[in-house]
């Protein structure tokens, strides 16, 4: 019979292999249907009213006008006369019309007169902080740092941050709601929460949860930013309500996306660090700032990975009257990151050692996987020839041109990535067809083709034999896809059901094979007794033996056997050249290096990592969400002036997977974060080697690398 536990190496027919996504037909050929898509009969369209403040006070709200234009069937007012606004774009009034023209109309005829407050929104300057926007400051100790330091043979100081980023997924936030009667609400979401969204619409509109069924084919990214229906999808169901239940769908413009749908916080950090001459770090002291909106933000876990063993740091978070921070893929870790891997590469510098060397020779302080690292670090810097273009600091000329200079910088990281909580019910039909359904949801990763690799890898038939159905929180509650928890999730509860759907299946045909259950197995399109290929039947005669009665079994996550674990490790390493006199920086080469267990399918795992550098591309050379100190609003809500990365902008890139003993044996680990962290700290380091000085701040901007280069000069 079959067992919970993976199939070992040499025995996988689909498991590891490279398998292109079974929805990408669907994708290319556009019969694939977004949220954004979606038109149902009847539908109205909703826009809203937004605070042209930062900071302000409702005085009143006057929506006569707008409630007799023509099309317009609902209006609402959100916020009340009295409330406090703590952010430009803030939702006060909706309203619902037959067209998108009419729904805009009817908002501009929406009269608020608003008490302007005194607004904070630039956080990057920790002295220029009012008081009231300042929460006491952590602080933590461990060791001795004080004499630490003094017992240093060589010690830098140094500043270094990024600034607040804005998610920007293709397909904007948003939803379609129509109710079907008074109490059941039907909902076409774009979510990374399928199951648990509708538990959070029955509290608002106080309905039964049973009552909210939600409906998700594809989504156009989500990165960690649409978790919540939010407050505008709430507004979409009772604007539906107050129009006699008609469909009204709300997907967020292009300005407010950015504006509204969720900031990855900013970090800045005073960093001292100290060593020994021979290159031992000693010791780390850090105060730090930073902040993700009007809740401020934690410490992110500075020093980031290493463990040294004498630290000092302090935490300052600030809060500012900007659209709130949102989870963005591995939050809080590549901003401490960056911090970290810039400070011991400026500690190396001033030991005038290569920084390879450095981190080898300190690896240990990265705790339990110090070998995976150190295994990884060689693997990156032969594939990017480390000992062959590496130059010290300032000296990567490049021959006879004297305005560029090439670099190369390293990192590492980490991330946890266990499965989460995930139910599925596998049908086996009598037709030989397997149906596997769960409520998660595919961001476009690659969720459905896992599904289906893990169950015919378990019934020992081709792929397209087995179809999932996911996306409806009618079906099995899965978790949200969120901290890299799907794929450890989803494999592992598909596994358990497929196994406990095929040992029943084995118990159902046995007598016929005159054997029983436990001597059977699953193998390349047939039922045998183990290891007897001639004492068989094929898959579709052993399900033909189901009848009109097919096969299903619930599968879970957590539930029995070891099929997934958390917690790896990764490394980047960055190849830049810089043009000091323009002060652009381009990307030459650039390699990742990451373990993550046992894997699905190697090549939606690769394109993972891949995505994940291009976004750290774009967050370390471009983006940035520009507040203006003055209006309290930001200046670059859209496609032409908040920056990123393009194809000509990435460069080459090179990916290895760490696979085999000591890593397939703990299971599927989540994929989507860890890469995204290094990226800043990388590139930031291969430009600080090209140029021979640290640009503080990311995105590393022209207008950035040349005031680097200039306070250098000027000494």
């Amino acid at each position: 019979m079959a067992e919970y536990k993976w199939p070992e190496e040499g025995k996988r027919k689909h498991i590891g292999k490279r398998i292109s996504r079974v929805d990408g037909p669907d994708k290319v050929s556009g019969k694939a249907k977004y949220t954004y898509d979606i038109n149902r009969p009847g539908m109205l369209f909703a826009k809203l009213v937004r605070s042209p403040y930062a900071r302000a006070k409702i005085v009143s709200i006057d929506t006569s006008a707008a409630e007799k234009m023509p099309g317009v069937k609902s209006v609402r007012v959100i916020q009340q006369p009295g409330a406090e606004i703590r952010w430009a774009g803030d939702e006060i009034v909706a309203v619902a019309a037959v067209d998108e023209s009419s729904a805009e109309d009817a908002a501009r005829a929406v009269k608020i007169v608003y008490e302007k407050l005194p607004h904070f929104v630039n956080e990057a300057d920790l002295a220029a902080a009012p008081a009231s926007y300042r929460r006491q400051p952590t602080e933590q100790t461990k060791g001795d740092p004080d004499t630490a330091f003094k017992e240093a043979e060589v010690v830098v100081e140094n500043t270094y941050g990024n600034d607040v980023m804005t998610h920007c997924c293709l397909e904007a936030h948003g939803l379609i709601a129509e109710w079907e009667d008074d109490n059941k609400l039907l909902v076409h979401p774009s979510t990374q929460a399928v199951s648990g969204n509708g538990a959070e619409l029955a509290r608002a509109l106080q309905i039964p949860a049973g009552n909210v069924h939600l409906k998700m084919d594809h989504m156009g990214g989500g990165f960690g930013s649409k978790f919540p229906i939010d407050r505008w999808g709430i507004e979409a169901a009772r604007l539906s309500k107050l129009a006699g239940g008609k469909p009204v769908k709300v997907m967020l413009e292009r300005d407010a996306e950015l504006m509204l749908a969720g900031t990855r916080p900013s970090a800045y950090a005073k960093v001292k660090v100290g060593a020994k001459k021979d290159g031992t770090i000693v010791a780390w002291e850090s105060e730090s700032w930073g902040s993700g909106g009007p809740a401020g933000t934690g410490m992110p876990p500075y020093p980031y990975v290493w463990q040294i063993p004498n630290t000092k740091t302090k935490h300052h978070s600030i809060s500012t009257d900007v659209g709130p921070q949102r989870a963005w893929r591995a939050p809080n870790h590549p901003q401490a990151c960056l911090v970290t891997m810039g400070a011991l590469e400026d500690l190396a510098a001033k030991l005038n050692m290569d920084p390879l060397d450095f981190v080898i020779k300190n690896i240990e302080l990265t705790g339990a996987r110090a070998n995976v690292y150190k295994d990884e670090m060689m693997k990156a810097a032969e594939m990017i020839e480390w000992k062959k273009i590496w130059r010290p600091r300032g000296e990567g000329g490049m021959g006879s041109t004297k305005t560029l200079k090439r670099g190369l910088g390293l990192s590492l990281h980490t991330w946890g990535g266990g499965g989460h909580a995930s139910n599925c019910d596998v049908t086996i039909n009598s037709d030989g067809t397997v149906d596997v359904k769960m409520g998660t949801q595919d961001l476009g990763v690659g969720t459905r083709t896992a599904i289906r690799i893990v169950a015919a890898e378990t019934f020992g038939i081709p792929i397209d034999q087995v179809k999932e159905h996911i996306g409806d929180n009618s079906y099995p509650a899965s978790g949200s896809s969120g901290g890299s928890t799907t794929i450890g999730g989803i494999s592992a509860s598909t596994r358990r059901g497929s196994i406990d759907a095929l040992n029943m299946l084995f118990e159902k045909i046995a007598p016929s094979m005159n054997t029983t259950a436990d001597k059977l197995e699953a193998v390349d399109g047939k039922i045998q007794v183990i290891g007897s290929p001639n004492n068989s039947m094929t898959w579709k005669q052993a399900c033909a033996k189901l009848g009109m009665q097919p096969i299903t079994a619930r599968g879970k996550n957590p539930g029995p056997g070891n099929l997934t674990s958390a917690g790896v490790g990764g490394v980047q390493m960055a190849d830049v050249t810089v043009d000091i006199e323009t002060g652009v920086v381009k990307m030459n080469n650039f390699v990742a290096v990451q373990d993550c267990g046992l894997i699905i399918d190697m090549k939606t795992t690769e394109s993972q990592v891949f995505g994940a550098m291009i976004m750290g591309i774009g967050y370390a050379l471009y983006e940035e969400k520009i507040m203006d100190s003055q209006t309290g609003r930001m200046l670059n809500p859209n496609m032409e002036f908040y920056k990123l990365a393009g194809l000509a902008d990435i460069g080459n890139f090179k990916v290895h997977m760490m696979t085999g003993k000591g890593y397939d044996e703990r299971g599927p680990i989540g994929i989507g974060e860890p890469p995204t962290v290094s990226p800043g700290a990388a590139i930031s380091n291969a430009v600080a080697n090209a140029i021979g000085v640290r640009v503080p701040t990311l995105p590393l901007t022209p207008d950035r690398v040349l005031a680097a280069l200039e306070k250098e000069r000027r000494g």
